[in-house]
């Protein structure tokens, strides 16, 4: 006769249920947790690089800008100071509106008026 030993039974598992190893978990957590803030943290260095990067052109395209408008404000205000000449004036008054300079007996001064 065999020994007790010798015979082999089919080990049935279906009912074993696996105990979860919450130490296992949390350092999973922790993990995911540090991941994360520093997925955060680079995405934040990112935009606000990003930022820096279009601020920077926006105030090179305004200086730019402003740079542009002082040469035209320079153009005009000589030509206004051109324009303003009275020897300038006397001369267009004289040619586009045929005007000419009063004789002393057209003259009122205001000493003169009522």
């Amino acid at each position: 006769m065999r020994n007790a030993y010798a015979f082999t039974r089919p080990v049935a598992n279906s009912y074993l249920v696996r105990e979860r190893d919450r130490k296992r978990l949390r350092e999973l957590a922790l993990v995911l947790l540090v991941v994360a803030g520093l997925g955060v943290g680079l995405l934040s260095y990112t935009w606000i690089h990003l930022e820096v990067l279009s601020a920077g052109y926006r105030i090179d395209a305004l200086e730019k800008q402003l740079r542009q408008e002082t040469r035209t404000e320079r153009e005009l205000s000589l030509q206004a100071a051109y324009l303003a000449s009275p020897q300038l004036i006397e001369d267009r008054a004289r040619r586009e509106l045929g005007l000419e300079p009063p004789s002393l007996e057209r003259v009122i001064f205001w000493q003169e008026l009522p």
